[in-house]
């Protein structure tokens, strides 16, 4: 007999495969949490009776081979379907303008760092005393670039950690090959899919790219 969280799980994992892009949680546009309660959320989804079996969801949909999480829609978590990786890394790989444009010193730093080990653990991450920024600041302003992949994991402890790598380094440990395409043409395919849901659904959310 399967678990409420396995049978909605399903549900969710179909609909992400169908729209291709699904938030965590959204007040207008498809979501996860919406799914699971049958209605918007305004607040915060852990304050619902429901919210373990979100958590438990997001969680599946978070280690699923053919789904990536990062914050692609208004900042928010977006998780996309595989048929759309090819457009979301040819974008992040980029490095625009708009990616770059007034970082901070600590995201700057952190980049840097990222840039040549390829990955880090924020648990084992050194930090200078002396910055204006916190590693984790920095961390959220490089996934709202799309500058990094990150995924959050718990540490030997117990803790709450996160592992900050390139996406060149992600896209090999999900052993993703498809051949890339110009960051223009991944542009417009997305561009049309969030304006078709804006549309449908009254909203108005936007990329990163349309916020700097």
């Amino acid at each position: 007999m399967k678990t409420a969280a396995a049978s909605q799980f399903e549900i969710v994992l179909r609909e992400l495969k169908h729209v291709g892009l699904l938030l965590e949680s959204d007040p207008q546009l498809p979501s996860v949490a919406t799914l699971i309660t049958g209605e918007p959320l305004r607040g915060s989804w852990w304050a619902h009776p429901l919210a373990h079996t979100i958590f438990r969801v997001n969680e599946q949909l978070a280690d699923h081979r053919d789904v990536l999480t990062t914050k692609l829609i208004s900042g928010k978590v977006t998780f996309v379907h595989r048929r759309l990786w090819s457009e979301v890394l040819a974008i992040a790989e980029s490095r625009e303008a708009w990616q770059t444009y007034a970082l901070s010193s600590g995201a700057r730093r952190l980049l840097r760092m990222v840039d040549q080990q390829e990955f880090l653990r924020t648990d084992s991450l050194t930090w200078p005393r002396a910055a204006k920024s916190k590693s984790g600041e920095a961390a959220r302003e490089l996934e709202k670039r799309l500058l990094v992949h990150t995924e959050e994991f718990h540490t030997e402890n117990g803790a709450h950690a996160k592992l900050i790598e390139t996406w060149e380094r992600w896209a090999k440990r999900a052993g993703f090959t498809e051949r890339r395409i110009l960051p223009a043409d991944a542009k417009r395919k997305l561009a049309e899919k969030l304006r078709t849901l804006n549309q449908e659904f009254g909203a108005q959310a936007r990329f990163p790219w349309s916020s700097v």
